[in-house]
């Protein structure tokens, strides 16, 4: 059993598609497909993925029916952390039984680190420059909402300014002020929901940013 985490997929969304992401799909349901089979081909039975917002268009997504196929095609057990796009969770006949949680924010432990899920970024955190024994990071920001946008590259413009200064912690010791944000939005993973160690290999490797 793993956990898994992914953002902004907009299943159903053409504005999105056409518009925002431009994403390379001729109509929402070559893209809902994709994005399904993508989900498939990594997801187990047993894998908590939490969904870090905005799952449906929340104008467009289609019937409560259509949506709940969609829901029941996808392999894993499904925690919905509530974006700006989700009102279609209002739709009446949703079948909210699907998801093991809907929440606005949850902080848990992956593999002796620990996480904070937020559909928004959060650039100051709790323990976001607390270390492990071995010195490596400890905890995450997971995020979504400004999928590869001018927000997307303004926030790590952000963050690369805060990596470039330092403060006084408490214990008199000097700290960069790392963010430690990852932003899981679905472009970047090829709509695969993935590991927490690979969303950070992910952004690691990444260059274009």
């Amino acid at each position: 059993m793993s956990k898994r985490y992914i953002a902004d997929q907009h299943f159903f969304d053409d504005d999105v598609r056409v518009k925002m992401d431009k994403r390379p799909f001729d109509s929402y349901e070559e893209m809902n497909s994709y994005m399904i089979d993508q989900w498939n081909s990594v997801v187990r039975g047993g894998d908590d993925v939490y969904v870090l917002g905005d799952m449906f268009d929340w104008k467009d997504a289609g019937s409560a029916q259509q949506i709940n196929k969609v829901l029941h095609k996808l392999k894993g057990r499904i925690v919905l952390l509530k974006g700006n796009h989700d009102i279609w969770l209002k739709k009446k006949d949703i079948d909210l039984a699907r998801f093991e949680k809907i929440e606005t924010q949850i902080e848990t432990g992956d593999k002796k680190k620990e996480v904070l899920l937020n559909h928004y970024p959060i650039l100051f955190f709790g323990k976001n420059h607390a270390k492990s024994p071995d010195g490596g990071l400890k905890k995450f920001m997971l995020h979504g909402h400004v999928h590869d946008s001018p927000e997307a590259k303004l926030l790590y413009e952000m963050e690369e300014m805060a990596a470039g200064r330092s403060f006084e912690t408490a214990h008199d010791g000097v700290e960069p002020m790392v963010c430690n944000l990852i932003n899981c939005w679905c472009g970047y993973s090829d709509y695969k929901p993935l590991t927490l160690n690979e969303w950070i290999s992910l952004k690691d490797n990444k260059t274009d940013r």
